[in-house]
């Protein structure tokens, strides 16, 4: 059944809703390649965690969206490959028509698909797959299990790390990042809830992850001189909830 899509505009903002008050997406119409949401740069948080200044090079989203994170990536990364895998052609559709998404065969590969399907019939590896798939109620589906974590696993680099949009008040949260935990032998790590409610899971694959908060600080202001977008307040809330013993960030 094809998703209703209802597109809203206030105090500059134009948002994306599923038949429903929920917000799936957001772009400030005088910043379009700015990430509005404060999930969509949470989830950014990945972008300091490898230290190869390449990094990363393939990238897949599932769940496309207003767009936000795939524009995002799409201007500040400009060698990377973008996969998006999105259910439903109409969000594609509006995501062109409202959000400005890029058309760019090249290096923008869109595919309608569930993203479990689609990781089922791929053989492919990316070094950074971003989870953010739901429904007109909040509910993730088969994007929440352990065999789909378990596919990401499999689906990513040695350099690979997931981010997983998941909701703050659902009831199935604290089971959600067991399942991530479990599919990753324990290499998970889940940060304080934003503001929105939404709370961002990270897991990694292959090589480890060891840095410490100083590094990541510094990451950070690398990239809001070069992109914009300020993570330091993110990295100030991990820090306070005493999550990296020591100082030290370990996934």
């Amino acid at each position: 059944m094809a998703t209703s899509i209802d597109i809203r505009e206030e105090a500059g903002v134009r948002t994306l809703h599923f038949g429903s008050d929920w917000i799936q997406g957001a772009m400030r119409i005088a910043r379009p390649w700015n990430l509005e949401l404060d999930y969509t740069r949470e989830m950014m948080t990945s972008l300091l965690l490898r230290e190869d200044s390449r990094y990363p090079r393939k990238v897949l989203l599932i769940g496309l969206g207003s767009a936000s994170l795939t524009k995002f990536l799409y201007r500040n990364y400009p060698l990377a490959k973008l996969d998006v895998v999105e259910i439903d052609p109409g969000v594609v559709a509006a995501a062109r028509q409202f959000f400005k998404l890029p058309d760019d065969p090249q290096r923008l590969h869109l595919h309608i698909s569930c993203g479990a399907d689609f990781l089922l019939n791929t053989g492919k590896q990316w070094d950074l797959i971003l989870v953010d798939g739901f429904d007109a109620l909040g509910r993730a589906g088969v994007l929440d299990t352990q065999t789909f974590y378990l596919m990401c696993r499999a689906h990513l680099s040695e350099q690979g790390i997931m981010a997983v949009n998941l909701l703050g008040r659902s009831r199935g949260f604290k089971a959600s990042v067991e399942r991530i935990r479990e599919a990753f032998d324990g290499r998970a790590l889940c940060f304080p809830s934003c503001d929105s409610g939404n709370t961002i899971a990270f897991a990694a694959a292959g090589d480890a992850v060891e840095t410490s908060l100083l590094d990541l600080k510094d990451a950070a202001r690398e990239l809001k001189e070069r992109t914009g977008l300020n993570l330091l307040p993110t990295l100030t809330r991990l820090e306070q909830a005493q999550t990296c013993e020591g100082g030290l960030f370990t996934l």
